[in-house]
């Protein structure tokens, strides 16, 4: 019988709407009264590790959840499945999906609808990542996303919808799997899976998204000393642009040692040094940009702030940055 750990971390899936169509959390998690229906197949082991709505939860606590985690592997643990909040979701499976050697299956699931809405999806997230989780096929995948009935990396999966329960999709690749009422099917799989254990966060990752007429004013206070800026991702325009009144303070940051990151603030695509104009890609990577293919940004400042936890600098860190497939 496989042993498959369940953290609870909170979010709407752990949460009740009120009277007046308020949700919000409550006293205890409605899933802790789920009955097993994988009972002499399955052995599930519960812990509500803790209970945030998930634009609560930093790094701070994604990596109390890698810890945990990897304290797991020597448990006799065959799966985990991760309960969290939709709104940050594709962050914390992106962190655990960087930090995490993939010894076991990992899922992470939430809903868009509280445990006493009509049509809630919790209760059928939840079944269905315990049976990837449980899956054979799901080892060496990395971290998965599983909602409403599709298996999602959690390198390229991103929440597209603010109610919908069809929210979490992955642009140009699509879901790797589909979850059954007695099967869980892949499709495809990642080229690679590399991890990286960190044992601390740095802070002072920040992230810009770029707009028309941008100016310099934030990248002054990022360029500041009493900024203590340790990285920056900027979702730039188009293929990988940015406005020409930027550059001057764009350059004082990269002189400082900063690392730079830019993606495309288009959900589809990949950013590159297509053009030559002032502010355009080939001058941001001749000035030192590290150009991060296929990820959006709240991706990339995952990856930037793991990265730099881990002591990586300089081209060690643009190369970890920068690689689309790991």
């Amino acid at each position: 019988m496989k042993n498959i750990l369940i953290l609870h971390t909170g979010g709407t899936i752990a949460m009740s709407e009120d009277q007046n169509g308020a949700v919000s959390p409550d006293s205890s998690n409605p899933l802790n009264q789920f009955a097993n229906p994988f009972a002499g197949k399955l052995n599930l082991i519960t812990e509500d590790i803790f209970n945030y709505p998930s634009p609560h939860i930093g790094p701070k606590q994604m990596l109390l959840l890698e810890k945990r985690i990897l304290r797991a592997a020597d448990e006799n643990i065959d799966g985990v499945v991760i309960t969290h909040g939709t709104d940050t979701l594709e962050e914390t499976a992106y962190f655990l999906d960087l930090t995490i050697p993939s010894k076991f299956p990992i899922v992470i699931t939430g809903a868009m609808r509280s445990a006493n809405e009509i049509g809630s999806d919790g209760l059928h997230n939840f079944q269905t990542a315990i049976q990837t989780a449980a899956s054979d096929e799901a080892h060496g995948k990395g971290v998965l996303v599983v909602m409403n009935d599709e298996i999602h990396t959690a390198r390229y999966v991103t929440k597209t919808h603010t109610t919908n329960v069809a929210t979490f999709r992955t642009p140009t690749f699509g879901p790797i799997g589909l979850v059954s009422k007695h099967k869980v099917s892949f499709f495809e799989e990642l080229l690679r899976h590399t991890a990286l254990p960190i044992q601390n966060v740095v802070n002072h990752v920040y992230l810009l998204k770029a707009y028309a007429g941008m100016d310099n004013e934030l990248f002054d206070f990022i360029a500041s000393d009493t900024s203590n800026t340790n990285g920056l991702v900027i979702e730039a325009l188009g293929a990988g642009n940015l406005s020409p009144h930027v550059i001057p303070s764009l350059k004082k940051i990269i002189d400082k040692n900063i690392p730079v990151v830019l993606v495309s603030r288009c959900f589809n695509g990949i950013a590159e040094d297509v053009y030559s104009y002032e502010g355009g890609g080939v001058q941001l990577k001749e000035m030192g940009v590290i150009f991060c293919q296929g990820l959006n940004g709240q991706k990339a400042r995952i990856k930037l702030l793991v990265g730099i936890s881990a002591g990586l600098k300089g081209k060690d860190l643009a190369n970890f940055v920068s690689d689309a497939i790991s």
